[in-house]
Order: structure tokens, then sequence, then C-alpha cells
């Protein structure tokens, strides 16, 4: 088998995927070592350089793109997928600008996280050190090569991008331009690589065979590309499987709040994991609060899937079925019931959630803080839209995907979520009796 190689800078010989994978990991482990040890200057000065030839290069990327989204089309993508898919001039100025908002964090890599000093004189540091080395295999949003590039380079951890072969073309045009930046700060190329192939197999390969250079996955996609992540790989993986989030409406919600909330949680953008996919309206307001909500959502364009009460205050209401309380949409549809208080929205949100993000809409302080402590998600929000579920609008820069596992990362994967640490420990001789 021989790959279909395309350009990003660095043109490779034919090769068989296994071969490239091999070759790919090999110089992934020797630049996470200069990684590690880099300092924060040089690393800043590349996040820099690459956020500038993206400007500057901003021609390129559009038209890389034009390429990849006119065969999205003839493809038959989904018009929630050619909106993952597509760049315009502002996507790439938000792209340059999480760059440098990445480039203007603190350097986590040395940070003494804790110290202490045992009875015995020894010195002992917590101190925060990267991952190594990070697979990440993702799909239709070239962004995320910009962001999962910078993220790792920052966190002083070499990375691996599989992205679909969808935005291929995109994707590697964005490559070249981080390339650029590694080349002006003398760090190797091999810091960010990119799989230069279309062929399904690499996918696999990063999976299964590949244990000896990765140390963790970050899968970013639909539900079958992170199934097939978490059920095949060899490796930890970071991630999640989907994001079905709430917005629930308190009987103190204040109308106009809470409708503003719920168009913008739902239709700001429907394809990304934070869109509203269930409304949840408390049964005590419902006479004041339920018409008005669902007027602007239909209003808005967005197909509603309601329960009988919801369905009796608009024909156009659709019957919900059980399947729609589990479904995340990334679409403009939207699932919704009225339920008995907020005791009733939280159980609601545990069977049927993902664990992802939820917020709840009151002016009532004490309700609200029920719902944020008793509400196990990644992210939980009182009077603002689940949009907000995003590194960018957390400070954070960027994000590589938001983890709903409890183990290492939790939320917006940043920085400092793609790090690790070790234990310093100094002493003056000691030896245990």
């Amino acid at each position: 088998m021989t790959t279909e190689v395309l350009d990003s800078g660095t043109p490779l010989p034919t090769q068989s995927i296994g071969e490239l994978m091999e070759s790919m990991g090999r110089a992934a482990l020797a630049a996470a070592q200069v990684l590690a040890h880099a300092l924060p200057i040089q690393k800043n000065e590349a996040l820099r350089r690459a956020g500038d030839a993206l400007l500057r290069r901003r021609n390129d990327l559009l038209a890389a793109n034009d390429h990849d989204l006119e065969a999205a089309k003839r493809s038959g993508l989904s018009a929630a997928m050619l909106d993952r898919l597509k760049l315009d001039a502002a996507r790439v100025e938000a792209m340059a600008a999480g760059i440098d908002a990445i480039a203007r964090l603190r350097d986590p890599i040395g940070t003494v996280l804790e110290e202490w000093n045992r009875p015995n004189g020894l010195v002992i540091q917590r101190v925060r050190v990267p991952l190594g080395v990070i697979g990440i295999i993702y799909e239709s949003r070239p962004n995320v090569t910009a962001d999962s590039g910078a993220l790792c380079l920052k966190s002083g951890n070499a990375v691996i991008l599989r992205g679909g072969s969808e935005s291929q073309h995109s994707n590697t045009a964005i490559h070249v331009c981080l390339l650029a930046g590694l080349d002006a700060a003398q760090l190797p190329r091999s810091a960010i690589q990119l799989v230069p192939t279309t062929d399904r197999a690499a996918v696999g390969y990063m999976l299964a065979g590949m244990a000896d250079y990765l140390d963790v996955i970050v899968p970013r996609g639909g539900k079958s590309l992170i199934e097939r992540v978490q059920k095949e790989a060899r490796v930890p993986v970071i991630g999640h499987l989907e994001g079905n989030c709430h917005v629930y409406v308190d009987r103190d919600a204040d109308v106009n709040m809470a409708r503003e909330i719920v168009v913008n949680a739902k239709m700001r953008r429907t394809g990304i994991c934070g869109a509203a996919e269930t409304l949840l309206i408390d049964r005590a307001c419902a006479q004041t609060h339920l018409a008005p909500i669902i007027a602007a959502l239909l209003e808005a364009g967005c197909e509603v899937r309601g329960d009988a009460q919801v369905q009796k205050v608009d024909p156009r209401v659709r019957r919900a079925s059980e399947d729609d309380w589990y479904t995340e949409y990334l679409d403009a549809v939207i699932a919704a019931r009225v339920v008995d208080g907020v005791d009733a929205a939280i159980e609601h949100i545990h069977k049927y959630g993902s664990a992802h993000t939820e917020s709840i809409v009151t002016e009532n302080k004490d309700t609200a803080e029920r719902f944020l402590a008793r509400v196990d998600s990644a992210i939980v929000l009182h009077n603002a839209s689940t949009q907000f579920a995003d590194g960018g609008e957390f400070g954070m820069g960027a994000e590589i995907g938001i983890s709903t596992d409890k183990f290492h990362a939790r939320g917006p994967v940043g920085v400092e979520q793609l790090t690790s640490y070790k234990y310093v420990v100094r002493g003056t001789g000691q030896v245990r009796p």
C-alpha cells in the first residue's frame, strides 16, 4: 500500500502507511525532547510568527478552503458540517488572534505546583511537565489545526495531527504557517506534524500501532469517530462522546433574559458541541415564559420538538420522541419539555445528558447554587449561554476540545490540561532506615 501525499512544506517520499507513521512517531519523540526544555521566549516567537503567517497567507488559506468546500458540497456534506469546514476572513483572523492569545499565556512548564518540607529535611516539589507526544484526530474544522498545534507547542508537547479528508487542503495550508513559525524560532519542524495522507489506514495505525510514540490521543469530531477512538486506542484518550447540552429556565427567570439566552445557546452556531440541544422550562412559569421563548426559537429558524404542553403553545411544534431527549442534533433543532422545578430539571439532565454543558436561567441565587452544585457536568453556567463552553471564552486562548472525562482533564482542554507533573525531591544525604 502506498500513500497519496499532499504538500505540507516538507514533501515525503512514497511510503507504506506503517513506514510513514513510524517515521513521524520517531521524529515526534525527538522533537518532544527539544520542546520539553525550550525557552518560553522561543516557543512564543514561533507562535507569533505562525500567527503572522496566517494573516499574510490569508488568500492562500481561503483558496484552499474553497477547494475543500466545493468537494464537500459535491459529496453531500450536511449544512452543519459545511459550517464547521468553512473559513472566511473573520475566522482566519480569529485563528491568528487565538494563537497570539496562547503566546501571551504564562508558560506552564516548570511551574512549581506545590512545595513542602519533610521532618527528615527532604524538600519535595510537584513540578509541571509536558505530556510528551500528543496525537489529535479530528474532522472538518480547519481551525483545530491551528489551535491544537499552538496549544501543544506552548505546553512543550510534540503533536501529530490527523485531520479529516474533507479539510485536508485547508489543514495543509494552515500547517505551512505553523511550520513557518517553527522555522523562525529555530525549533524542529517535527514538533507539529500533519499526517500528509487522506488514507484512513493512518487513523487505524495511530490508534493501534503507535503506543511506543504517543502518550495520549485526543479525538475531536462526530460520535462515530470518538466511539472508534475510545474503542481502538492503545493509549489514553481525552475527549467527549456527545454534547447533549441543556438550558433550564426556572420560575424565577427574567423572561427577556431567558429568551435571549435560549436563542443564542441554540442558534448562534448550531454545529458546535456547546450548542443547546434541550430546553427545560419550569411548569411554574410555563404560562408566561414558554410561548415567547418557543416563538423566538421558531422565528429564528429552529425546529422545535416538544412534549404535550410545549405543543399546545404553537402548532408548528412537532411531537418529541423519547430519542429526542438523548439527541445531539448539531443542527437547528431543539427538544423542549416542561418540568416540575429545578430538581426535576436536574433529574432529566442526569438521565439524558452527556455531562458536557448545562445552564440555568434564574434570578434566585439559592436555586442557581443548587443547580450548579448538583449537576455533574464538565461545565455548568448561571444566566449565560451554553455557547460559552469554549477555551477561548475561558481565557485559555483556544482549546483542543471539551473533555467530559473525570480523569486528568475535564472541560476545555487548554495549555495546562496538556501537562502532567513530576516530583522533584532535594536532600542533604538522607537515607531511609
